[in-house]
């Protein structure tokens, strides 16, 4: 069978533990029989951080720019525990945020829907799209553990000179310190993706920070918000009966909770992070969400929202089988490759990007499904538990 053939190739950021092993069984069963893969590739495995000192992560960016679309397995973001086990010289930044720091996009995130796995929340019947800030807070954030008495103060030293300082805390005894930092620039790029993506998708808009406790931060991207919208928005969002309105975190937490679905919730950088996962698992899955990177100046880099799935990686060394979820990873890849379809003027590989999602989904609703979604099943056959590998093989007789 002749393969699909690519113009321009995808940026492949290859990635840790169990989510490398669905990434290479992924290739080979379902796109490498089909499409004549080309792909700039880079080794975000923590080893090759490591031995690059990181610089892989950067020049993977920097190749995403360049080639415009990326799509990345799920990568570790090192801890004290990760340090020790993988030997490393350094508590090496996530990779995520590293990348999202150079192309300065936003984050959209959607649960993939399927019949026979319903919403936790019963009264969800659409699907949240996260859309998360991805610059700046706390991933970029700088961090000082204080092991003594002394006053901790916040300086600012402008390029003039000027000097303003504030007193953070006088600190008695030991503690910690955190200083983050954001950027009107890429907060007005942010709410711009935002409500452009609102008017594309004729969805309402949410949007939740905690202005009244964050008076400076938070309440500026309160602001630039609702300037952009005044002087950008407003109408059309008037004219295709959508809304755009502005809530506490908390409450908006509440309202989503209590909503039917089928709106885009704009969050800052760690809220998103947080609240993509809440949303994911209540629609069935964290292996069940959609992730896209989106640049201001049109680059795209798609992935799995979820980690790497330390668990079973320990049990696939000690050569047992997993029942690994790879719908996540499959759509990043799928997504990726329409969205390169889509660009180069490839309308058949864009076509053949649905097909495998439609037999991945089709396989779920046949019955065969992983482990997390088996427990969810309401089909009216009982679900067929599988292997990673046996559930890739189905959608491959399927594809």
């Amino acid at each position: 069978m002749k393969k699909l053939q690519m113009k321009t190739p995808l940026v492949e950021m290859d990635g840790d533990e169990m989510t490398r092993i669905l990434w290479r069984d992924i290739k080979e069963l379902l796109l490498l029989p089909h499409v004549d893969l080309k792909t700039v590739y880079f080794d975000l495995g923590l080893a090759e951080r490591e031995r690059t000192r990181d610089r892989v992560t950067v020049d993977a960016a920097n190749a995403n720019r360049e080639y415009g679309v990326a799509v990345k397995c799920a990568t570790i973001t090192p801890n004290a525990q990760r340090v020790e086990e993988y030997q490393l010289t350094e508590m090496w930044k996530s990779p995520n945020g590293t990348i999202r720091a150079i192309l300065d996009g936003t984050v959209f995130r959607a649960p993939i829907m399927v019949d026979g796995i319903s919403p936790v929340v019963k009264n969800w019947k659409e699907p949240i799209t996260i859309a998360r800030h991805a610059y700046g807070d706390v991933y970029r954030a700088s961090e000082y553990r204080v092991t003594g008495a002394g006053k901790a103060e916040l300086v600012f030293t402008g390029e003039d000179g000027t000097v303003t300082s504030q007193t953070i805390f006088q600190f008695k005894n030991g503690g910690v310190l955190q200083g983050q930092y954001n950027l009107d620039s890429s907060i007005t790029s942010f709410a711009r993706s935002c409500f452009q993506y609102a008017v594309d998708t004729r969805q309402d808009l949410w949007f939740s920070t905690k202005d009244t406790i964050s008076k400076q931060y938070d309440h500026t991207f309160k602001d630039i918000f609702a300037e952009l919208f005044e002087t950008e928005y407003a109408g059309q969002f008037k004219q295709l009966g959508i809304e755009y309105f502005y809530t506490l975190i908390d409450d908006a937490v509440a309202r989503v909770i209590r909503s039917r679905g089928g709106f885009i919730w704009a969050c800052k950088n760690y809220d998103g992070d947080v609240m993509s996962d809440m949303v994911s698992t209540a629609f069935g899955s964290l292996a069940m969400m959609t992730s896209v990177l989106v640049s201001p100046d049109g680059n795209y880099e798609y992935e799995a929202a979820h980690g790497t799935v330390t668990r079973h990686y320990y049990r696939h060394l000690k050569g047992e089988e997993t029942s690994t979820n790879p719908m996540a990873t499959i759509f990043a890849w799928t997504g990726a490759l329409a969205k390169r379809g889509e660009l180069d003027g490839l309308p058949d590989l864009t076509a053949f990007a649905g097909r495998v999602e439609q037999a991945a989904l089709d396989t779920i609703r046949s019955g065969v499904m992983t482990q997390d979604l088996a427990g969810l099943w309401e089909g009216e056959s009982p679900a067929k538990q599988v292997t990673s590998r046996e559930f890739l093989t189905a959608i491959s007789q399927k594809l």
